[in-house]
């Protein structure tokens, strides 16, 4: 029998290794923008407090900061 912790681990553990396995044919800029995305999305939502609307400023700042990074 599982518990509950045990199942909430196994969803996030499988969750992650879909998505790293969607990132297979990336190109580097995509990458980057990926990555800023989510550590400004991490980022925001830390200084506000776990506000949603800093939570997705934060992912669209940090996204196009990543995606403005990576330009040739």
């Amino acid at each position: 029998m599982k518990t509950k912790q045990g199942l909430t681990i196994g969803a996030v553990v499988a969750a992650m290794l879909l998505g790293l396995g969607g990132c297979a044919g990336m190109s580097s800029q995509d990458k980057n923008t990926v990555v800023g995305a989510g550590v400004g999305a991490v980022g925001g939502a830390v200084l506000t407090g776990g506000s949603a609307v800093g939570t997705v400023g934060g992912a669209a700042v940090g996204g196009i900061i990543g995606l403005e990074v990576s330009r040739p």
